[in-house]
């Protein structure tokens, strides 16, 4: 009797990951500027609307005892909620047509590549989507004056970092979805409320406090508790913890998805 490797083994990585990479690149390299505008036009439009319309209207805000604008405040959690839902996007819609409409996964494993390889590929491709979308985006940050903190330099890898972790949470739902209709649920039931829940846009404390224990478990939360500070001149309290947090969704999330993405395509 022959024992069916277990989909829920130990990623099997190699360096043969970067020539998948590097495919999705030079495809992408075609678009990329209607990517870039159809990337950062959403966001700044909220930054806008919201940062100085409402802005003016709310004035400022506390955060940790220290009252600013709230155009700083909003901006810097916006940033962070536009490398999730950059990542988010590319790892879901662009991830599912090469594995599912397109058979290009298929196509790629017909090479000496794994598919823990492609996996590995389209999820760090999904970060570095993120990481330009927000490097452009703070680029306008600087450009309006919002801030110039020099301690904006480490929002760069935690940003990366944010990207890499939302990429493989929404790989395990590339994983699950039998169709783009699938994604619904995800943003809906998922990204929505965290958007609102993870103090992007109203500091936490305004939060039921069952409401915010809930929070404190969400990874945005925690990306935005490290990239807000930097924003404000400061350094983020509990780092450590926070990046921990981020870590463990990203190792579980890659593993999940790693192991339903075998299943599927082992039917």
């Amino acid at each position: 009797m022959h024992n069916t490797p277990s989909f829920w083994r130990p990623p099997a990585l190699s360096l043969r990951w970067w020539p998948v990479f590097l495919r999705n690149l030079l495809v992408w390299r075609k678009l990329a500027i209607p990517s870039l505008v159809g990337n950062i036009a959403e966001p700044l439009m909220w930054l806008v609307a919201f940062g100085y319309g409402m802005g003016a209207l709310v004035g400022q805000v506390n955060h940790g005892g220290q009252q600013v604008p709230y155009i700083l405040f909003l901006a810097s959690g916006s940033i962070c909620m536009s490398a999730m839902n950059a990542a988010t996007f590319e790892a879901l819609y662009s991830a599912f047509s090469r594995m599912h409409v397109q058979k290009t996964w298929d196509g790629i494993m017909n090479a000496p590549v794994d598919l823990d390889d492609v996996l590995l590929a389209e999820m760090l491709w999904a970060a570095f989507k993120a990481l330009f979308t927000v490097t452009a985006i703070l680029g306008v940050m600087l450009g309006l004056g919002i801030s110039h903190s020099p301690k904006l330099l480490l929002a760069w890898p935690i940003l990366l970092c944010t990207g890499i972790t939302f990429s493989c949470i929404a790989l395990i739902f590339n994983a699950l979805a039998k169709g783009y209709d699938f994604f619904t649920y995800y943003f809906t039931l998922f990204l929505t409320p965290m958007m609102f829940l993870s103090g992007v846009f109203f500091p936490r404390e305004q939060l039921p406090d069952w409401v915010r224990v809930f929070s404190d478990v969400l990874p945005l939360t925690h990306a935005v508790a490290l990239v807000r500070p930097l924003f404000m001149d400061r350094w983020p309290e509990q780092a450590g913890w926070h990046l921990l947090v981020l870590l463990a969704y990203t190792v579980i999330g890659f593993w999940v998805a790693l192991a339903l993405t075998r299943k599927r395509f082992a039917r």
